[in-house]
C-alpha cells in the first residue's frame, strides 16, 4: 500500500478540485460495505516528511482493523476540511483550528484521539538577529506565520499577540505565510523574514536532526499552553469502525518497540482520548482574532 511514495507525494501537487476527485474514485472502490480507509492530514510538514511519519501508522492501522488503509497528502490545509466536509477524508490528523473549522462545516466531526501533549502544546517564536530581546523589539521588521489555518503557527500566536497589543499587520514591516512550521525555521534561518513562529514540537525536531542552526537561530519567546492536535473521523463514519480506529491508537504502547516506533514519528508517548469541548478555547480565540466570523 505505501510502496510507491513518489506518487504518492506527487499527489500533493494537485489542486484541491483533483484532490476531491481522487478521493471520490476511493470511494466508489469502497463499494457497499467499505473496504479502505480514506486518510489525510493537514500539510504543517513537508510532503515527503508527512509520508515517512504515517506509513508505520498506516500498516498497522491496516493490521487492527482488516482493511486496506489509502494516504491523500494534500496542498493545503482547506483541502482536508473540505475532504471530510464532503465524505471523501474518512480519518484525518488536524490542528486545533482546522478541527474547530470542520466542526463548523460539517456539524458532525468526531475527534478521537490526541497525544497527550496536545493538552498543553505551545508555540515558539524565533529569530536570528541578536539585538532582538522581545517581541516589543520586533516593531518595524519582517515576520513570517505558518498557514494562516495553523493552529500553533498563526492562529495562537496571533491570539497572544493580540492580547499583548500587538496587531502582526500594523506592527510588522511586512508579513508573510510560509505554509510550513519547518519552512518558517528555513525562512528565519536564510534571513527571508527577520523573525517567524512555529510549533514547539516541529521546533525540537528540526533542532535534534541538525536541521536549524541554533548558532543563526534561537527562541525568543513560548506562548502559553493550549490545545492542538488530534485524529478526527467525519460524523458518518461506522460508529464500530470509528470504534475500532480509537481502540487502535490507545492501544499502542511504548513499551512495544514497534510501537515505540510508530510512537516516535508521532512525536508521541503515548495517545488519549479528546472531545470537541477541548477545543472551545480555539474556537473563542479565532474569534478574537477575527478568522472566524
Amino acid at each position: 500500500m505505501f510502496k510507491n511514495a513518489k506518487a504518492l507525494a506527487a499527489l500533493c501537487l494537485l489542486p484541491l478540485t483533483l484532490l476531491l476527485g481522487t478521493f471520490a474514485a476511493a470511494e466508489e472502490q469502497n463499494g457497499n460495505q467499505q473496504k479502505v480507509l480514506r486518510v489525510s492530514a493537514i500539510p504543517d510538514e513537508a510532503p515527503t516528511e508527512l509520508l515517512r511519519k504515517f506509513q508505520p501508522l498506516g500498516s498497522y492501522l491496516e493490521q487492527q482493523l482488516g482493511m486496506k488503509v489509502q494516504f491523500f497528502p494534500v496542498t493545503d490545509y482547506a483541502a482536508v476540511v473540505e475532504g471530510l466536509a464532503a465524505d471523501k477524508v474518512d480519518l484525518a490528523w488536524l490542528g486545533g483550528f482546522t478541527f474547530v473549522q470542520a466542526r463548523l462545516k460539517t456539524g458532525n466531526a468526531i475527534p478521537l484521539v490526541q497525544r497527550e501533549k496536545d493538552r498543553q502544546f505551545t508555540s515558539k517564536f524565533i529569530t536570528a538577529d541578536p539585538a532582538v530581546t522581545s517581541l516589543q523589539d520586533l516593531r518595524g521588521k519582517s515576520f513570517v506565520f505558518g498557514s494562516i489555518s495553523s493552529t500553533s503557527g498563526s492562529l495562537m500566536p496571533r491570539y497572544f499577540m493580540d492580547k499583548e497589543g500587538i496587531k502582526p499587520e500594523n506592527f510588522f514591516s511586512r508579513v508573510a505565510y510560509s505554509g510550513a512550521h519547518d519552512a518558517t525555521a528555513a525562512w528565519v534561518q536564510a534571513g527571508k523574514a527577520d523573525a517567524g513562529v512555529l510549533n514547539a514540537a516541529v521546533w525540537d525536531k528540526l533542532v535534534a536532526s541538525g536541521k536549524v542552526d541554533t548558532d543563526k537561530v534561537r527562541v525568543l519567546v513560548t506562548t502559553p499552553p493550549y490545545y492542538d492536535y488530534n485524529w478526527t473521523v467525519r460524523g458518518g463514519l461506522d460508529p464500530a469502525l470509528a470504534a475500532k480506529i480509537k481502540a487502535a491508537f490507545l492501544n499502542l504502547d511504548p513499551s512495544n518497540p514497534e510501537h515505540k516506533a510508530i510512537l516516535d514519528l508521532q512525536a508521541a508517548d503515548r495517545f488519549i482520548e479528546t472531545a470537541p469541548e477541548n477545543y472551545q478555547s480555539i474556537e473563542d480565540a479565532a474569534r478574537a482574532v477575527g478568522l472566524l466570523k
